[in-house]
């Protein structure tokens, strides 16, 4: 790989012999200062966050959703006013609506619902056709779905219209970082089920692959995050690859996987990325039942971190009621996930351990919570539930 570099323009790099064009410096990616203070608003570390909660990690269902209630709640009142339209809030609506129908408590949707209405139900629109700014749609959708209003869907289709009708760019992808594939793909995939469209899916096929072949690594079956990443190791040698990157990814195919069609002729090989990055991923689980933030250098991160954990065992969840992964070799990987994560939660609700926004390992503060972990966990919750229930009947 060769790969050239100025610190204030666009990354390129030579990979299999094409060449790649990948806005992924800092510098090339600065937002308006609302911008700024909207990801500000999506979390903090606060230096005395009080003790934490001892509640019970069992896969049983009123303690599943006693620990999802107790984030949810806290979650609702320090967050609901400072809802926004950034990607980072995105995945915590998801969350909110998937604990309101496992829990069947209305608040949680409710309150999505009450933003989305604010927002006019309006997507961001200041970087088309940036992944992260259609993360939105998910929500917009699966509320649409309750109830058919055409105004719910009417902007989250405008945008994805202008992206069917999109030319590619051979020499940059559309989706060239791996979060991009939890952000876009999940809200294509709905948006066909609900128009019937088959563009939506087959636009969505199309880059995904594309991604794939520029970021999949078939030696370690994980992403790295971006094209910048190829080339860069960890302490101990051995490629860098993100635990939350690679948690975005793997409940994305979960994601997609639950509404493709069955006929769909690609779907294969998507059952077979799936399975192939779990049982990797479940390698690397750490004894504490986290994954550290550096998934191959476990050693050289002094605490395991919530976010990523929670992505992997939302879709590892899934996988199993869904008959995709193996109950007997799965279900004690998300048992020991589940307790890990509950172990990090404070008597307020708070959970901790969360990495903030980010694109590789980094530090961060026992009390660190953001809201695309808050969301993670509730979703993986919610899989949960529908595991321990089911095995209670």
């Amino acid at each position: 790989m060769i790969r050239f570099a100025h610190p204030c323009l666009r990354d390129t790099v030579l990979l299999c012999g094409v060449v790649f064009a990948l806005a992924v410096p800092a510098c090339a990616q600065q937002r308006p200062p609302a911008t700024v203070v909207d990801r500000e608003a999506s979390g903090d570390a606060p230096s005395d966050p009080g003790r934490l909660a001892n509640l019970s990690g069992k896969l049983d269902p009123k303690d599943i959703q006693a620990a999802m209630r107790k984030v949810g709640d806290w979650q609702l009142a320090y967050a609901e006013a400072k809802f926004n339209q950034q990607w980072t809030y995105a995945a915590l609506y998801d969350g909110l609506l998937a604990a309101s129908h496992d829990t069947v408590d209305p608040n949680y949707a409710s309150a999505v619902e009450r933003f989305a209405t604010r927002s006019d139900w309006q997507l961001l629109d200041e970087r088309f056709p940036h992944a992260d700014d259609e993360a939105l749609g998910q929500a917009y959708l699966d509320l649409y779905k309750e109830k058919p209003d055409p105004v719910r869907i009417a902007a989250t289709k405008a945008i994805l219209d202008r992206l069917v009708a999109r030319t590619d760019d051979p020499k940059k992808p559309l989706w060239w970082w791996c979060d991009a594939l939890f952000m876009a793909p999940p809200v294509l995939v709905r948006l066909y089920t609900i128009t019937g469209d088959r563009r939506y899916l087959d636009l969505m096929d199309r880059e995904w692959w594309i991604t794939y072949d520029a970021l999949y690594n078939h030696q370690y079956h994980l992403y790295w995050r971006d094209a910048s990443y190829l080339a860069k190791t960890e302490k101990n040698g051995k490629p860098l690859f993100w635990a939350r990157g690679n948690g975005w990814v793997l409940a994305a195919l979960a994601q997609v996987l639950e509404l493709m069609p069955k006929d769909y002729p690609a779907r294969p090989k998507y059952v077979a990325e799936y399975r192939e990055m779990a049982a990797q991923i479940a390698t690397l689980q750490t004894p504490d039942g986290l994954w550290k933030t550096g998934l191959l250098d476990p050693d050289a991160y002094p605490m395991s971190e919530v976010s990523g954990s929670a992505f992997f065992t939302y879709a590892m969840a899934w996988g199993i009621n869904n008959g995709l992964l193996d109950a007997k070799t799965y279900r004690p990987v998300v048992e020991r996930s589940w307790a890990g994560m509950v172990s990090h939660i404070y008597a307020t609700g708070r959970l901790g351990s969360i990495q903030p926004v980010g694109a590789a390992p980094d530090a961060f503060a026992p009390s660190s919570s953001y809201v695309f972990g808050v969301g993670g966990f509730l979703l993986a919750g919610s899989e949960l539930d529908r595991m321990a229930t089911a095995r209670k009947h």
